[in-house]
């Protein structure tokens, strides 16, 4: 029997998706999008357009924690180690292959002072950099072709699909078979360090993850290992409390009655207002007192977030209507969006490095760089990602008899 993907981004043979949390997707997706534009006009770490835009990366980790509880954590008996990975694989490597490919098409377009002459980066090297991108292979910080130091300079946000893997392997191999408990506790001393780290550390904040330097990657690590952790233990706290025990949905009438007053429609803007303004605050604390924005990016990550996924989740209803379809479209090209955009932002910073630009005067060029990645994400996801999904789980994933 062949298996058919019902909609854009998921199989018939997983479970329903949770429309809100699908749009909060969308929405921090666009965040990103937004805050890598604003990099162009940031002098230093203390001054981006939009000033946590990176957080959304955090919020991404704990939707796919609680994605992957929720979909996963009652197939431990059932599905291999080996049937997850092609799972998991077939669902996000398309897209990352997608965006080494753009990357690299564009490479010779983005010659900048800010980094390496790209003209003296031979084709060859260039190839080398493409095949490493669509592998998921870092570079070292000495062999990279930008001279940023970037884990994949063709498309810079492939760090927190590394990570990404990183964490699902961590999942299907130790994770899954350990208890509420434990998993709490590894959330917690997770927690303690992601906080030490955003507090204590050299840059007052968590901007980091995207180079394989030692800084870097233990924040990229610390940052996985909480979020993906909390939701995670997120799904599992849920699923505890399920009136019913149904494996197709949470029935969540307990905390439902919390927010009975608050349709879904309500609850996924409110969510996403949320979102937007805790991305968006400006910095806490200035040079002077770094430690005050890391107070500021801890609470985010530990306490708001997994608050704002709660809360999406225990209405317990799909948004319908207009803000219904809203959620499905951000939802579906929210992945494709975060994986095509930032060969146009390298783009779009030299144009605006080189003619010394001012955001007014580059604003046609910014609105031009969000509408086309929009649509570029949504033509990847219906005439590439989509097909090839289907293609791969029909010739890969076991067949429903």
């Amino acid at each position: 029997m062949e298996i058919k993907i019902a909609r854009s981004t998921q199989f018939v043979d997983t479970k329903p998706h949770y429309s809100i949390l699908d749009g909060l997707r969308g929405v921090a997706a666009v965040v990103v999008l937004c805050f890598h534009i604003s990099e162009a006009f940031a002098t230093s770490h203390l001054d981006y357009g939009i000033n946590h835009g990176y957080l959304a990366v955090d919020l991404f980790f704990i939707l796919s924690g609680f994605v992957m509880g929720y979909a996963y954590d009652d197939r431990r008996k059932t599905m291999t180690v080996i049937d997850f990975i092609k799972r998991r694989m077939i669902r996000l490597h398309p897209m990352v292959v997608m965006g080494a490919v753009i990357g690299a098409a564009l490479f010779y377009f983005q010659d900048c002072a800010e980094w390496v002459d790209v003209s003296m980066v031979t084709v060859t090297t260039l190839l080398v950099a493409t095949a490493l991108s669509a592998l998921l292979l870092p570079a070292t910080p000495s062999a990279e072709v930008r001279g940023l130091g970037e884990m994949f300079p063709l498309n810079g946000p492939s760090w927190s699909l590394f990570f990404e893997y990183i964490g699902n392997l961590l999942y299907i191999l130790f994770i899954r078979r350990l208890s509420t408990k434990v998993l709490a506790g590894i959330v917690f001393m997770a927690g303690c360090g992601l906080a030490t780290f955003a507090i204590a550390g050299p840059h007052g904040d968590i901007c980091v993850g995207f180079a394989l330097t030692g800084m870097e990657f233990t924040g990229g690590i610390l940052r996985l290992l909480f979020s993906f952790s909390a939701g995670l233990l997120i799904a599992r706290i849920f699923k505890s409390i399920s009136a019913n025990g149904s494996s197709q949905r949470y029935n969540l009438s307990a905390v439902a009655r919390i927010f009975k007053p608050i349709s879904a429609k309500r609850t996924f803007w409110i969510c996403s207002l949320s979102v937007v303004a805790l991305l968006s605050v400006p910095r806490i604390g200035g040079a002077a007192h770094l430690w005050m924005n890391g107070i500021y990016e801890t609470a985010c990550c530990v306490v708001f977030f997994p608050l704002i996924i709660c809360f999406g989740v225990s209405s317990g209803k799909e948004a319908v209507g207009l803000t219904g379809r809203i959620c499905t479209f951000l939802g579906d090209i929210s992945y494709p969006l975060y994986m095509v955009h930032y060969p146009f932002i390298y783009l779009y910073y030299a144009w605006v490095k080189n003619g010394n630009l001012t955001f007014s005067e580059s604003l046609p060029g910014a609105i031009a760089v969000v509408v086309g990645s929009i649509l570029l994400a949504y033509i990847c996801l219906k005439l590439y990602d989509i097909p090839l999904r289907r293609f791969l789980a029909n010739r890969f994933l076991k067949r429903k008899q």
